[in-house]
């Protein structure tokens, strides 16, 4: 495996999501991925399988009232499996908002997304945002 390969994979990955076509950038998960949400909100913790992240994502989108956002920043940085890109993610209620810097590292095998973890520039404003568990 080329260090190539993951970078592409989460190029297409990020590509996907920035055209909102969720069911491509869901294709390029395995099916087992673990996705490792930061923080002490309603989100946090590990969310497992196809199923588990389907459930997280659209969560988010209900929470944000249909607003959050995910864009990327800068170039991706390759480590063998490892890809971390650096992101900025929104989100807008009536009562609250939220905008703020990240990184994205995606550990990705045999050409899939098996693991996701998120990093924020600011967990407690994040937390905030999206409430308590």
């Amino acid at each position: 495996m080329t260090d190539q390969m993951p970078a592409a994979v989460a190029g297409s990955y990020f590509d996907a999501l920035g055209r909102g076509d969720v069911p491509s950038a869901m294709a390029l998960l395995s099916p087992d991925v673990v996705w490792l949400q930061p923080g002490a909100n309603r989100f946090s913790g590990d969310h497992r399988g196809i199923d588990g992240v389907g459930a997280l994502l659209g969560g988010m989108m209900e929470a944000s009232q249909g607003t959050f956002q995910l864009a990327v920043t800068g170039p991706a940085m390759v480590n063998g499996e490892l890809v971390a890109v650096p992101v900025r993610f929104s989100g807008n209620r009536a009562d609250a908002s939220m905008d703020m810097s990240g990184v994205d590292l995606l550990t990705v095998r045999d050409g899939k997304i098996v693991e996701v973890r998120l990093f924020s520039s600011d967990s407690q404003a994040e937390d905030t945002f999206w409430g308590q568990p």
